[in-house]
C-alpha cells in the first residue's frame, strides 16, 4: 500500500523527510520506490555507465542501486559487487542480459555469444558505411587486432549469463534484473537463494511471458526510455501490463526523471519507477561530460529511436551519424552483426575525436534536465515532489465525492 506523503523528523536535526513508501519498499528493505536503472554501456565508451559509485549513491540514498553488469566477466562482476558493499549498507541489484546468445553453453569451439566476421555481413550495408564515414569526414580505419575474445572467460559447457548469475547468488545480491529476455532459466536457482526478480519488457505479450516464467515484478518500459526500448508510451503500456499479469506486480519505466511523474505512475498503481536518464547526468555516472552535456542541452525533440548502434530499437541523443544512418534506409542487422558492421566506424570516430558522434543514450525526458548533481540530490528532490503531488496537489485540484 502506498505511503502518502507524511514527512517524518530526521534524527538529530530539524529538517524532515518525506515518508513514499510502497510493498516493493517493503519487499527488498529500501526506503524510497525509486530504482536506478542498471545501465550498461550506453555513452559509447564501452564502460557500463552505472557503476559501483552511482549504485551505492541511489541505494544510500534510500532509493535501490542497479549495477548494469552485462559487460563483466565473473571476476570483474565480483569486484565490482564487493566494491558497493564497501560503499554501502544498503541493498542493491544487478542487470544483465537473458537473451538467447546470451543462454548458449559454450562448447570447446566456440565462444558466445558468436558474431560474424565484417566480411561476412551484406555488401550492401558494408557500402553504406563507407558512405557514410565519407560524409562525415572520417577515414575509415581498422582497430588493431586484439588477443583477447569476446567473452574468452566462459567455462566451456556454461553460458555468458550463467557464468555472471553464478556470482550473483555466491555474492548474495537481493535483487536481479533482466533488461532482455525471460528469466526462465535461472528463476528457480534465484528464488531459492533469496533473490528478488525484475524483468523489463516494452509489450503486454511479453509481459505475461516473463511473469509465467517467474518474475517476481514486471517492468513495463514505454518507448520514452532511453537506451534499449519498444513503441508502446508508458501510460498506454502500463495499465494494460498489469492487467495482464495480476497479482504479479509491475513497475513502471520510461519518462521518469521527475517527482511528478513518479507520483503519476504510482498513481496508476506501479509500485515503483525504473530511472535511467534523470541519473546520467548524475556527478557519479560513469560516463563522460561531453556525453552528459549533450543531454543537458537535448530538447524532448531531439532524441530519436534508431537501430544503428546495436540491431535493436534505442533511444539516442540525435546526431549527424544517426541521420546519415537513417537516410541510406536500410534494415539494422541483427544483434551483434549489427555492432561487427559499425566496429570499424565507431573506432574510426575515436581516433578522429569526433565524440559528438558516438553513442549517447538518453529518454525524452533530457528536455526537463538542467544541470549536473550528486545523484542523491536528484532522488531527493524526485521523492519530494512526488510526496507534495500525491499529499497536497492532488487534493487541492481534483474533489472527489463518493
Amino acid at each position: 500500500m502506498l505511503g502518502m506523503a507524511t514527512p517524518f523528523p530526521i534524527h538529530g536535526g530539524n529538517m524532515s523527510r518525506p515518508i513514499l513508501r510502497t510493498a516493493f519498499c517493503n519487499r527488498v528493505g529500501i526506503e524510497y520506490p525509486v530504482i536506478l536503472a542498471g545501465m550498461g554501456p550506453v555513452a559509447g565508451t564501452g564502460e557500463p555507465v552505472a557503476t559501483g559509485e552511482l549504485v551505492a549513491a541511489v541505494s544510500n540514498a534510500g532509493g535501490l542501486g542497479v549495477l548494469g553488469g552485462v559487460a563483466y566477466s565473473p571476476d570483474a562482476l565480483r569486484a565490482e559487487i564487493r566494491k558497493i558493499k564497501s560503499l554501502t549498507d544498503k541493498p542493491f541489484g544487478v542487470d544483465l542480459l537473458l537473451s538467447p546468445n546470451f543462454l548458449v553453453p559454450k562448447s570447446r569451439d566456440a565462444i558466445v555469444p558468436t558474431a560474424p566476421k565484417v566480411e561476412q555481413l551484406p555488401a550492401s550495408h558494408r557500402d553504406a558505411i563507407a558512405r557514410i564515414a565519407a560524409s562525415l569526414d572520417i577515414e575509415l580505419l581498422s582497430p588493431p587486432d586484439d588477443s583477447e575474445v569476446l567473452g574468452d572467460w566462459i567455462e566451456p559447457g556454461k553460458s555468458w549469463a550463467g557464468s555472471q548469475i553464478e556470482v550473483l547468488i555466491e555474492e548474495g545480491v537481493p535483487v536481479f534484473a533482466s533488461g532482455l529476455g525471460t528469466p526462465a532459466a535461472f528463476a528457480d536457482e534465484l528464488k531459492a537463494n533469496g533473490v528478488t526478480i525484475l524483468s523489463l519488457v516494452g509489450t503486454v505479450k511479453a509481459a505475461r511471458q516473463v511473469a509465467a516464467d517467474g518474475a517476481d515484478y514486471v517492468v513495463a518500459q514505454g518507448t520514452e526510455a532511453g537506451g534499449h526500448t519498444g513503441r508502446i508510451g508508458t501510460l498506454a503500456l502500463l495499465p494494460q501490463v498489469m492487467d495482464a499479469v495480476a497479482p504479479t506486480p509491475v513497475v513502471a519505466a520510461g519518462g521518469v526523471a521527475g517527482g511528478r511523474a513518479l507520483a503519476g505512475v504510482l498513481a496508476l498503481g506501479a509500485e515503483a519507477a525504473w530511472c535511467g536518464s534523470a541519473f546520467l547526468v548524475s556527478h557519479e555516472a560513469n560516463q563522460p561530460d561531453l556525453q552528459k552535456d549533450r543531454i543537458l542541452a537535448a530538447a524532448a525533440e531531439d532524441t530519436i529511436v534508431t537501430r544503428l548502434y546495436s540491431g535493436k530499437t534505442m533511444r539516442n541523443v540525435s546526431n549527424p551519424l544517426i541521420e546519415a544512418w537513417e537516410r541510406e534506409g536500410l534494415q539494422a542487422l541483427p544483434m551483434g552483426a549489427q555492432g561487427v558492421l559499425i566496429r570499424d566506424l565507431q573506432y574510426s570516430i575515436e581516433q578522429a575525436g569526433r565524440h559528438e558522434l558516438l553513442m549517447n543514450a538518453a529518454g525524452q525526458t533530457s528536455g526537463m534536465l538542467t544541470a549536473r548533481r550528486p545523484a542523491a540530490a536528484i532522488l531527493e528532490e524526485m521523492v519530494a515532489e512526488a510526496a507534495e503531488a500525491l499529499d497536497t496537489r492532488l487534493k487541492s485540484r481534483i474533489h472527489v465525492a463518493v
